[in-house]
């Protein structure tokens, strides 16, 4: 993404957003971790802290605003409801503020629920 100011240009990478997306996401209550479904085998996996970009896709529109779709793990009990309308403001709040983008949309996909035995 680029933006224009009065200094010059700024560009930001895609993985940026990713990045402060997965970290915002994973710090909200219930959510067990962010997830990425195998090609390989078609089962969701619960990412390492070091790869959580990958349950992250981050959309440039043509307005200058973003879109971003991200897929997790819930614990099990939670209210689905609650956790991913909390992630939805929470990483629209820190994307804004932290880039100065504007966010069109979070889409939060819940692709699993972990039960602790």
């Amino acid at each position: 993404m680029r933006m224009q100011n009065d200094k010059g240009e700024i560009q930001i990478s895609s993985e940026v957003f990713t990045t402060i997306t997965g970290a915002v996401a994973t710090r909200c209550f219930g959510v067990k971790g962010m997830a990425a479904r195998s090609k390989k085998d078609g089962l969701v996996h619960l990412l390492r802290s070091e790869s959580m970009a990958k349950g992250v896709r981050v959309i440039f529109q043509e307005d200058d605003t973003v879109s971003i779709e991200l897929h997790i793990i819930v614990d099990n009990g939670v209210n689905l409801a609650a956790v991913t309308t909390s992630i939805q403001n929470e990483v629209r709040y820190e994307v804004s503020k932290l880039t100065g983008a504007q966010v069109r949309a979070v889409d939060v996909y819940v692709d699993s629920m972990q039960i602790d035995e």
